[in-house]
């Protein structure tokens, strides 16, 4: 039988991973647990964040999963390195793929971080931006209020494009030679099409916009070539589990762009 990719993230948000993930690797069986009884990650303390994650992918591993993706940018910034040592398959967090693809796509090598408090507070992204260019200028921002806006699926409404120039604004005003801007967290792809048009409108120059989703799908291509890959079949399953089951039904085709074929409700 072949193995299931695995995915956690603090509560739905992590969905976008699996979008991508469905996108571009169809046929791959997935397990995704979203971690939904203690969201949010992003205000708690990193050892409670690393606690939690831990619980996380152990249950995936139970799963026997070949390659786990911790979609959670929070908790990639405060507990990879542990989740690593703890499993004996890859495991891919988000900020390094979004740091590495913020990099690709700055000229100016001038780069913004929206992300969450705990992402933010942790200085991950900045951390990993400069270990690859010293030379880099990175600013960071808490962007709190994006994430009941991407589930409540006002993410294109004028409602967040007010809440993105309040954020944004200050960023420009800062530095104007911004080139790119990363959404650090999983919620955020949601309200792209804002960020980059209020970007645009703040900034003297065009500004490329870096979805971590999509870098880390791109960087689990390098561990699903052959023979890890699944051969081609049928569409692969997707397994949901949640710890809280509480709106996920409602909120779930909103981040994946599908409905789940199952949930089940899981006790960690």
């Amino acid at each position: 039988m072949t193995q299931a990719i695995g995915v956690f993230d603090s509560g739905v948000g992590g969905l976008t991973v699996v979008r991508e993930l469905r996108k571009r690797f169809p046929h791959e069986e997935i397990h995704y647990l979203g971690d939904t009884a203690r969201v949010p990650y992003g205000t708690k303390s990193p050892r409670t964040v690393e606690r939690y994650a831990l619980t996380c992918q152990e249950f995936l591993l139970a799963k026997q999963v070949k390659l786990v993706m911790v979609a959670c940018n929070t908790a990639s910034a405060n507990a990879l390195p542990a989740l690593q040592k703890r499993a004996e398959v890859p495991v891919i967090g988000a900020v390094h793929p979004g740091a590495l693809a913020a990099l690709e796509a700055s000229v100016t090598r001038h780069i913004a971080v929206l992300g969450t408090l705990g992402t933010v507070r942790s200085g991950a992204y900045e951390a990993a931006i400069r270990e690859r260019d010293p030379s880099a200028k990175v600013l960071t921002r808490a962007c709190p209020l994006f994430v009941p806006l991407a589930e409540e699926g006002w993410g294109t409404t004028d409602i967040a494009e007010l809440t993105a120039r309040r954020y944004l604004s200050e960023l420009f005003e800062e530095d104007q030679t911004i080139d790119t801007i990363v959404l650090g967290c999983t919620h955020y792809p949601l309200l792209r099409e804002v960020v980059a048009k209020v970007s645009e409108e703040l900034s003297s120059s065009p500004v490329r916009i870096v979805d971590s989703a999509a870098a880390m799908v791109s960087q689990a291509a390098e561990y699903l070539s052959a023979p890890t890959a699944k051969p081609e079949a049928a569409k692969g399953a997707l397994h949901c589990f949640v710890t809280d089951a509480s709106r996920m039904e409602e909120l779930a085709p909103r981040f994946l762009g599908e409905t789940l074929d199952s949930l089940e409700l899981v006790d960690l």
